[in-house]
């Protein structure tokens, strides 16, 4: 135990230690009152950190259900924010936030990198370009004042049909998901931030929304072990700071048909503990979740049974004062101490309770660069080795106004008509004999509604894959084609991975002649 961490632990009555094991929610476009109740816990709480999300309307179980308004200031906002809080908190505050593609998962107007889906798309030779994506997420999150990431994702997909985690993923291989989730991890660390892996014991292989219901896994301990386990086990035993745990049922694990994971004392303390030998802070997924929120109506009963079952912080609690006195009425003072010098530790590793200024701004040039070579190594040709064509139509499909750079590209050296479509478009009939384009832009990032297509839109390509011979781009969840009518017989299918400028801008070059696709696609189909 460091001199730091040990001071805090002798100077701080457990009443006040005790509030190191909440991590409640905190809004960037929060109201005054909002902000003040905030204040309120982190005096009369103390509470040990908190994660920040963009609006209470964008929050985990709202997310998508609400329109969410874009503001240009919310980065400034973030770090008003934080200092305001930090200003006021005893104990240095461990800020974190959801970034697993940057801060712009959370906050208008900041780099963006690639979905996880896309990195997995590179081949192992060019897994030093996620390290470099990783590290600057850090550097951008340090300059904001966040210390911990609660990234990467290392589920390993094998359900297409994921609803929640799909393009997250790195992909359906485990050696992949536990490589180049590593290469990410070292990147966070050179930048002096924490990482979380999630969402344990492993959430690729669902079919429910945790946010909204309980996933189950049926799978024997074996099949665990062999896929779900695999990536956590070997990134633990090279060295990782926290583990998330998830809402989801794994009977072969709890011995109980319906006990979330997150609740489960066999699974954190059992499997993640003693069986992987993890030594760092173990954090729950959001308590506010469906899967779990509608467990105890009773106030704090939640946080109780999941700080009993090895939960060490305990992530978007709502009810911070009752699950406190419940917990030092019915936990020992060791429990609370050993998970409490874990949290320190933690705040200590990556310079929290060193009480310093943020310093700089997240790097927009050096995220086009980053993203520019992950797209010239990631883009997946399914079909053709070299797909240099030369179309005289190109159509535009789904949320065609995110076209950033793709036709002026293609423009530089071919001639062509492009055509974009709206969602009511039903049949499309085109006099060309020659090849054409399809750049396809899901609505959703979501498998939900498929992706957000219009049933119009899927007939007229249904019609299209008929008639013409068609190359599909997909700017967007390389998952998308699946509900694409006819796509088996298209001539090529690209996966571009996203619709940021530089992947449209790369796709036009290759179709151009200017660039091979070395992407291999992380699943399959």
């Amino acid at each position: 135990m460091s001199s730091k961490t040990a001071t805090i632990l002798k100077e701080h009555p457990l009443e006040d230690l005790a509030g190191q094991l909440f991590c409640p929610a905190a809004f960037i476009h929060d109201d005054e009152a909002g902000i003040e109740d905030m204040e309120r816990l982190i005096r009369e709480q103390k509470i040990g950190g908190i994660t920040f999300f963009h609006s209470r309307a964008s929050a985990a179980t709202n997310y998508e259900k609400k329109e969410v308004i874009s503001y240009a200031d919310s980065l400034e906002k973030l770090k008003q924010l934080i200092s305001r809080y930090q200003a006021i908190s005893e104990i240095p505050l461990l800020i974190s936030i959801d970034a697993e593609w940057g801060l712009a998962m959370r906050v208008e107007e900041t780099p963006q990198y690639p979905y996880a889906i896309t990195l997995g798309s590179l081949d192992e030779q060019y897994d030093d370009l996620i390290f470099e994506a990783g590290y600057q997420i850090g550097r951008d999150l340090k300059s904001a004042g966040i210390d911990f990431n609660l990234a990467p994702v290392v589920d390993i997909n094998t359900n297409p049909q994921n609803p929640v985690i799909g393009y997250r993923s790195f992909g359906a291989s485990r050696e992949k998901v536990f490589q180049k989730a590593a290469q990410y991890c070292e990147g966070l660390a050179r930048a002096g931030v924490a990482n979380s892996l999630k969402h344990f014991p492993g959430h690729g292989d669902t079919a429910v929304d945790s946010h909204l219901g309980l996933p189950v896994i049926g799978k024997s301990r074996k099949e665990l072990e062999e896929q779900e386990l695999y990536p956590f086990k070997k990134l633990i035993a090279k060295g990782v700071d926290s583990v998330m745990v998830g809402h989801l049922a794994v009977p072969a694990l709890s011995g109980h048909d319906t006990l979330p994971a997150t609740l489960s004392e066999k699974i954190i303390k059992g499997v993640l503990r003693e069986e992987m030998n993890f030594e760092g802070v173990v954090i729950s997924d959001a308590l506010n979740m469906h899967s779990v929120s509608k467990l105890y109506p009773e106030k704090g009963l939640l946080e109780l049974k999941a700080f009993q079952a090895g939960n060490d912080m305990l992530c978007f609690s709502e009810n911070i004062k009752e699950g406190k006195e419940k917990i030092l009425r019915n936990c020992s003072e060791a429990s609370i101490r050993e998970a409490v010098e874990r949290i320190l530790s933690l705040k200590e590793k990556v310079g929290t309770l060193e009480s310093k200024k943020p310093i700089g701004e997240p790097d927009h040039e050096k995220a086009k660069d980053i993203n520019t070579r992950i797209a010239q190594k990631s883009i997946v040709s399914l079909k053709i080795k070299t797909p240099e064509i030369s179309p005289d139509t190109v159509v535009l499909v789904g949320e065609h106004k995110r076209e950033n750079g793709f036709l002026k590209t293609l423009e530089t050296s071919q001639k062509f008509t492009a055509i974009r479509v709206d969602k009511h478009t039903g049949n499309l009939n085109l006099s060309t004999q020659n090849e054409i384009v399809v750049a396809l832009y899901p609505p959703h990032v979501k498998p939900a509604g498929n992706f957000g297509y219009s049933d119009e839109n899927l007939e007229m390509l249904k019609g299209l894959t008929e008639r013409h011979r068609v190359t599909f781009l997909v700017f967007g969840n390389h998952y998308s084609v699946q509900v694409i009518p006819g796509i088996k017989d298209a001539a090529n299918i690209l996966f571009c991975g996203q619709h940021l400028k530089a992947f449209q801008k790369t796709a036009a070059r290759i179709l151009n002649g200017e660039l091979t696709p070395e992407g291999k696609l992380p699943f399959g189909l």
